[in-house]
């Protein structure tokens, strides 16, 4: 946190100099000591933050993957002759504690060409998809892996 709020003096300041970045020193120690003092921050919060910063590009990155897959799977659903389409709503729970965690989840699902997250109350979802093959092990995705890979770190 510290860095942030110096890299934020540096970009606010327009301009680089040994004083600029003296006074920024300070003024970022005295904002991350108040941090600490009186909202309860703790400086094991920030190893965390950065373990879980590379797990969300990673994770960003897989979402991208799959909806690139899913488009290519959809295409070859609606423009073939010989598929009929089937349909689903599916029902199912997560075992995700927070809600960030639970509302991406959700918000993934939607963006993936074919499935849309109808409900989601609590840790139960419910998911319309545009065919049963694309419901086919929703409840176990790559995401609600990755998620609760970075709900995990401590």
């Amino acid at each position: 946190m510290f860095v942030i709020f110096f890299l934020i003096w540096i970009i606010f300041n327009g301009q680089f100099t040994l004083e600029i970045a003296a006074f920024g020193l300070v003024i970022s120690g005295a904002m991350y000591w108040f941090l600490c003092k009186f909202l309860d921050y703790r400086p094991r919060y920030d190893l965390i933050i950065c373990k879980r910063f590379f797990l969300m590009i990673h994770y960003i990155l897989v979402l991208l993957k799959e909806i690139l897959k899913a488009n290519m799977t959809v295409f070859k659903m609606i423009y073939s002759a010989r598929y009929e389409l089937e349909p689903a709503v599916v029902h199912f729970t997560t075992t995700l504690q927070s809600g960030f965690a639970r509302v991406l989840l959700a918000n993934s699902i939607t963006l993936t060409p074919g499935t849309i997250t109808v409900s989601l109350k609590g840790n139960e979802y419910v998911v319309h998809c545009l065919d049963k093959e694309l419901a086919r092990d929703i409840d176990n995705s790559v995401f609600v892996r990755l998620l609760e890979r970075i709900e995990n770190i401590k």
